[in-house]
This record gives C-alpha cells, structure tokens and sequence, in this order.
C-alpha cells in the first residue's frame, strides 16, 4: 500500500467500515440472471403465472428479485431512501480519460450499477484526489455511507486496479474523520454516530435557504493494483432519516369512524388501531408525527375502486396478516417488522370490513409532501382511505415535545 506523509497530521477519529456483501458477477450468477429475466418474460407474457410458480423459481425471485433490472444494479426498482432523498451531485478533481468504450467519470459513483466506475486521472496512484458530494440544504440527512471500492464489475478487474486503503473524509471541508476500507471484495458499510445534514426541518421555506452542504472524501493512501497503478471506486452511496409515506389528502379512519386528512392531524387525536393479536379495532392516541418533502412516490389502486399514493416502503396489512411492501428489506429495517412480503399486482390486503386485491400501482415522479403517524399509544397500525397500514418509527427523533411531553407535529407550509 502507499501512504501519504501527511496522513497523521490531525488527530481525526477512525472509521472502520461494517462488511457488507460480497460481490459475485461470475457464470453461474450471470446464468442465474438469464433464467430469472426468461421468467420475467413468461410471466408478463401470461405464460406462467405467479401463483403456480415451483420451489426453484420462487428461490430465484427471493435471491434476485423482480425489482431489479439486471444483475448490476445497487438498487432494486423498490423503494429505497433515494426514493424521497432527492438528487445531489458529485464533482471530483480529476478522471481518467476514456479508452474509447468506456469512461471513468465521476457520474458512475453515483449511476448506481456495478459494472461502472469512476477512476482518478492524476500520474501515479491518485494520493490526495478527491471526490465532493453537493446535497441541497431540504436533502434528508445521512446516517449510511455504503462504499464499493475498487473496480468491482469482476475479480479480476478489481484485482488489476488499484483501489482506496484510507480517506480522509471532511464535511462543509472541515476534516471530519478517517475512513479506514478493508482490501475486501465486498460492500463497506458506515453507520454514523450523527446524522449529517440539517436536522431543523420544522420550517420548509426558511430550510430552502439555506446553504448546501457537502461530503468530501480524499484519497490518503492505497492498496496497489497487480496492473494498474489507476485507482478505482464503483459506487459511493448513502442511506438516512426525514423519507415518509403518504400523500397529503390521504384520509385516517378516527376512533368515532369519521375521516380525516392526514395534513390535519394533531398529537394527541384518537385514531382507530387494528390489534392484530385479537383481531379487534381499537381506539389509539397519536403520539408522534413526521412531513417530508417526497419525490418518487406510487399510486396503487385496489379492487373497489379506492387509490393510495405512498412511499414504495410503506407497509400494509396483507390477507394472511403478514406486512406487504414494495421493498420488502428496506421496510423490515426502517419499520422493526419482520418477514414483510412483495407488494405487486393481485396481493390482498385487508381493509376495514374484509380484503382487497391490488390491481394496478403507477409511478409518480412529482414531488409532494407526504405524512406519517410515527407513534401511537397503542398498537402499530393505522387505517389510510380505508386499508390497514403500519406506523414508521423513525430511527433518530426528527421532532419537537410541547408541554405536555407528547412529540409535536413538525410543521410544514
């Protein structure tokens, strides 16, 4: 490995990354990949059909989901964070030049596919070029950063280039720690103490002006390629707080069977709560509430002819009382439930009275500001125009007490 001189200059904590999964793009994961897109086709084409799918085909879909396009990408088309997080963008101080059918610029940290990377372009191995993320100053906070380090696309491509050992990490350019990457053929997971970016989001307008703020990563030293002295990264990406769930004018069954608009719901309202353990409605008082600013959001409509607009994450309460979602994963994390299922076309959910069939969900690109009861007195579960769906509890407080020692709604115009 090569290190820099300056690389104990400032007494900065040390960041030691989680290891994540490890990557895998070889012929057996790539055939894989062909039966389960040939699946795909037979099924859009009606000639299988998701109920009558065999043992090995259900296996397929729980290791590769349908969410996902291809074997390269980072993120499946369920939800993620980034479904509410926004854009932001990446700059870095230099790249190396195409070779005519592939480049190496900094847009591929951020592409979220496997099979790209952004490679320095200094002489020698890059010590000291660095790579800036910009976020919005209304961008939801970061608790994760996930690293792909390396030329991860095949083994022998990360093997032949070089690839990061340490980074000095530095936010709004004040050095911040140092991030110590494994040599490991696998993803690297930082969990943070605190979360990064604005964390006063009561007032929307006031956030809007404020300032960006901005991650910066600087290479400090590497491990050495067997090939290339080039040093590669594929993927940079994050994960956070501040991304709720359902769109404004989404009407809450109370406990005396009136609606109301979610936007208008106080701390302190009695909803009604499906006890999931005696099978009773039950009233619950609201005890904490969250808003965001939300992009990427989808409508689904169900087999009575009533829609919801909401976070591809957002749980509802299927048929058999197990949790249904669009991100299975991503909702068993962000909501403390377990063995949540697929939400897709023909899932049954309950409602108030029995169930209901899903029979179309739409995408829709628009923001919006969406709401979410995040606690409750009793029971985990809220009804949203007419379905049962699940509270979010969020990972780190957003919000503010009033006097009563209730969390109050943070308050958006």
């Amino acid at each position: 490995m090569i290190l820099t001189t300056n690389l104990f200059c400032q007494e900065l904590k040390t960041i030691i990354p989680i290891e994540g999964e490890t990557f895998d793009f070889g012929i057996e994961v790539q055939n894989d990949w062909k039966k389960r897109d040939q699946l795909l086709e037979d099924l859009a084409n009606e000639k299988k059909s998701w109920d009558n799918l065999t043992e090995e085909e259900n296996e397929l879909f729980e290791k590769y989901d349908e969410t996902y396009e291809s074997m390269w990408d980072v993120e499946g088309g369920g939800c993620s964070w980034y479904c509410g997080a926004g854009e932001y963008s990446v700059t870095t101080s230099s790249e190396l030049s195409s070779n005519g059918k592939l480049d190496y610029k900094a847009k591929n940290l951020t592409d979220f596919s496997y099979q790209t990377a952004w490679v320095e372009g200094k002489k020698g191995y890059g010590i000291g070029e660095f790579i800036n993320f910009s976020f919005a100053p209304t961008h939801p906070r970061v608790t994760t950063i996930i690293f792909a380090n390396g030329y991860v696309k095949s083994e022998k491509a990360w093997k032949d280039n070089s690839r990061v050992h340490k980074l000095k990490m530095l936010i709004n350019n004040e050095p911040y720690a140092i991030i110590e990457l494994k040599d490991i053929y696998s993803k690297q997971i930082i969990e943070l103490e605190k979360p990064l970016g604005n964390s006063d989001r009561k007032d929307f307008d006031k956030l809007k002006e404020k300032d960006n703020w901005n991650i910066k990563f600087e290479i400090l030293s590497i491990y050495k390629g067997d090939k290339y002295d080039d040093t590669a990264i594929s993927e940079i990406y994050f994960d956070g707080l501040d991304v709720h769930c359902l769109a404004k004018g989404t009407l809450i069954t109370m406990s005396d069977r009136t609606l109301k608009k979610i936007e208008d719901l106080k701390v302190g309202d009695e909803i009604l709560s499906y006890n999931k353990e005696t099978g009773e409605y039950e009233s619950s008082i609201i005890k904490e509430l969250a808003s965001q600013i939300h992009k990427d959001l989808i409508n689904i409509e169900f087999s009575n002819g009533i829609q919801l607009t909401c976070t591809k994450d957002h749980p509802f309460l299927a048929k058999n009382l197990s949790w249904t979602s669009m991100n299975p994963k991503k909702t068993e994390r962000d909501y403390e439930i377990n063995d949540v299922i697929q939400l897709k076309v023909r899932t049954k959910v309950r409602n108030l009275k029995s169930e209901l069939e899903v029979v179309k969900i739409t995408e829709i690109k628009e923001e919006q500001i969406t709401y979410t009861i995040v606690d409750l007195s009793k029971n985990k579960t809220f009804v949203a125009n007419g379905i049962i769906t699940g509270i979010e509890k969020l990972r780190v407080p957003t919000m503010y007490k009033n006097n009563s020692g209730l969390i109050a709604k943070t308050k958006v115009k």
